[in-house]
C-alpha cells in the first residue's frame, strides 16, 4: 500500500508541478549557471546507493587550493531561498517515482556517514529512505544529530500508513513555517562525525 501511494503521489504531484519545476529550473539556469541539478550519491533501503536529485543552491568554488569552499560560502541568497521553501527538494519526486526514495522515511544522509553509525543507527536504512520524515517534523536541521537518529529508529519501529498520512500532513506547516532549515550556526548541517555509544 505504501509503495502503490509513493508511485500515484508522486506521478501526480510531478505534473501539477511541472510548471513550478519548469519555473525554479530556469530561475537556478539564470541565477546560477549550469548544471540545473545536484546530483550526489546517497544511501537508500539496505544501504543501497542511489543518485538523489535536487536543484542546486550551491556555488562551484573553490580555494586556491582547488578545495571546495564552505557551505556559507557557496551558498547564495537564492540558494537559500530555495532551500528555506523547500522547492530545491522537488526533483526528489521523481526518486520517489522510480522507488529510490518514498514520500516517508528516514532522510538519506552522505554515503561517507556509514562507517561512522552504531549499530542502533544504522537500523534507519531498514526502510526506504524519505522526502520527509519523521526528525523533519520534529525540527529539520535544528535537532542534533543524536536525537534525529532516536526520531529515525523510533519511525522504523512504528511506521505505517497512518503515520506517513500523520507526517505528510505536518511537514506542509514546517514547510510554509521554514522553521528549522540549518542548524544553529551552521548554513546547512554540521557532519555527523560518528557516534558509538
Amino acid at each position: 500500500m505504501k509503495r502503490a501511494f509513493d508511485i500515484v503521489a508522486s506521478a501526480l504531484a510531478l505534473l501539477l508541478l511541472s510548471p513550478v519545476l519548469a519555473c525554479v529550473a530556469l530561475l537556478v539556469a539564470l541565477k546560477m549557471g549550469r548544471p540545473i541539478f545536484f546530483r550526489q550519491q546517497r544511501p537508500g533501503l539496505d544501504e543501497k546507493p542511489f543518485t538523489m536529485l535536487k536543484f542546486r543552491t550551491m556555488l562551484d568554488a573553490h580555494d586556491a587550493k582547488g578545495q571546495p569552499l564552505s557551505d556559507a560560502q557557496r551558498l547564495t541568497p537564492f540558494g537559500q531561498w530555495l532551500r528555506s521553501t523547500s522547492l530545491d527538494e522537488l526533483p526528489e519526486l521523481w526518486n520517489v517515482l522510480k522507488g529510490d526514495l518514498s514520500l516517508v522515511g528516514p532522510r538519506p544522509l552522505l554515503m561517507e556517514y556509514l562507517p561512522r553509525y552504531n549499530s542502533t543507527q544504522r537500523r534507519r536504512h531498514e526502510v526506504r529512505p524519505g522526502l520527509t520524515g519523521w526528525a523533519q517534523i520534529h525540527g529539520r536541521n535544528a535537532v542534533d544529530w543524536s536525537e534525529r537518529f532516536e526520531l529515525d529508529v523510533w519511525y522504523v519501529d512504528h511506521r505505517s500508513f497512518r503515520l506517513d498520512m500523520k507526517i505528510l500532513a505536518m511537514t506542509i506547516g514546517l514547510v510554509f513555517s521554514r522553521r528549522g532549515v540549518s542548524a544553529q550556526g551552521e548554513a546547512t548541517m554540521r557532519k555527523f562525525m560518528g557516534d558509538k555509544r
